[in-house]
């Protein structure tokens, strides 16, 4: 957005123009609204795989990742073997999680995040972050190449790696991603939602705010501007996809 220029007018034009973007406004939060009730309706798919991950005190199941709760979001979160920080813009979406949890974990939701390294890998970046939320690794098991977050070097290299339910010549190893899963009382786990790339934007707070402002994200290509929250002052920033 340019702001150099940009109209000023009397009070009264300027209440006229923002009764009727406030229309707009209620139009957008009603088809929302519909958007997020037809979102709840979609089926489920039962998971019937015994996927396993490595947490603080050793093997989990994903049943053991809903702790109390009913309902579970798990957080792909780009770190693999062999790199020394997450990736910037899955930092800057993980911002968010523990403010968000202490309401969330009152209202049968848990929040996971998971990752493809080993899990003493991400401990000393996680405590560097100052991050509180659960995070545990899928090493050695399919489920990040299930739920749609990791390609095989194979299929990247052949242009056949599939990101955000589409064949892609751009999909890398390593991608971000939200997936949602629900426990019953019998104890049945099923899959209820996945989201990916511009899906995701919902969770990154900051974003919303910035869309409030006269320069909006003020960014050419997304997340192009951020950086870990401890880097700003010294890191030249990514778009994130890298972090080795």
């Amino acid at each position: 957005m340019n702001v150099t220029n940009h109209p000023v007018v009397s009070r009264k034009e300027w209440l006229a123009a923002r009764q009727q973007h406030l229309a707009r406004e209620k139009a957008f939060t009603r088809e929302r609204d519909r958007l997020s009730a037809e979102r709840r309706a979609l089926p489920w798919v039962k998971v019937d795989k015994d996927y396993h991950f490595q947490g603080p005190n050793g093997e989990l199941k994903l049943n053991d990742l809903f702790g109390n709760n009913s309902q579970l979001i798990i957080y792909h979160f780009m770190f693999a073997k062999g790199w020394e920080q997450g990736c910037q813009g899955c930092s800057f979406l993980s911002d968010h999680i523990d403010g968000a949890n202490q309401h969330l974990a009152h209202h049968d939701v848990a929040v996971v995040a998971v990752s493809h390294a080993p899990f003493n890998e991400f401990q000393d970046f996680k405590k560097r972050m100052g991050w509180k939320f659960d995070w545990v690794s899928s090493e050695g098991c399919d489920f990040n190449y299930d739920f749609g977050v990791c390609a095989r070097a194979e299929d990247v290299a052949e242009g056949k790696a599939t990101y955000n339910y589409e064949k892609t010549d751009s999909a890398e190893e390593e991608m971000p991603g939200l997936s949602v899963f629900y426990r019953n009382d019998k104890g049945e786990i099923f899959h209820t939602y996945s989201t990916y790339a511009r899906g995701l934007d919902m969770l990154v707070g900051a974003y919303h705010y910035l869309d409030l402002t006269p320069k909006g994200r003020n960014e050419d290509e997304i997340m192009e501007w951020v950086r870990h929250h401890d880097r700003y002052a010294v890191d030249k920033a990514s778009s994130c996809r890298h972090e080795k």
